[in-house]
């Protein structure tokens, strides 16, 4: 009887763990499709324009054009198709071509310090499901009394 009861708790021991791997490796498999980690991407503030700037790559497909949104103080802002020419980011090697920047025109922001942050969007399960992915760093800068803007130094 022993001997059956070592055996019943060693198996379940082992069904556990099992279970335990096949549900880590659902859940990382999700993770991954839902958020690849093939975005790359970089955003500046462009002061004397009044705009945010950059560039956005999905290594996984390199030649698709990234749908990238702009949030400023975590309010939606705008969206567009990094498209622009960038040859400095291709001729650097992040880029297998040069299209793949964006720059988004930003107005009617109250004076104060501000943070921009860019996403690259991402569509899964066939189009059902959209994550975001932050490119890059929160862009910090600020806007004067007359509209101009400064760049905001980011505090470590």
């Amino acid at each position: 009887m022993k001997n059956s009861s070592a055996r019943l708790v060693n198996f379940l021991i082992g069904k556990a763990l099992a279970e335990t791997v096949l549900v880590g490796v659902v859940a990382v498999g999700f993770y991954l499709t839902a958020f690849p980690p093939t975005f790359h991407g970089w955003g500046e503030n462009l002061s004397a324009s009044r705009s945010i700037a950059g560039w956005a790559v999905n290594d996984a497909d390199p030649a698709e054009r990234v749908e990238v949104q702009l949030f400023v103080d975590d309010k939606f802002v705008g969206a567009q198709v990094a498209s622009l020419p960038r040859p400095d980011v291709r001729d650097a090697g992040w880029a297998r071509d040069e299209w793949c920047g964006y720059n988004f025109q930003v107005s009617g922001l109250a004076k104060g310090s501000h943070f921009a942050r860019v996403y690259a969007v991402h569509q899964s399960g066939e189009g059902a499901r959209f994550t975001l992915q932050l490119l890059g760093n929160p862009i910090p800068f600020g806007v004067n009394d007359d509209g101009t803007w400064w760049i905001t130094p980011i505090k470590k």
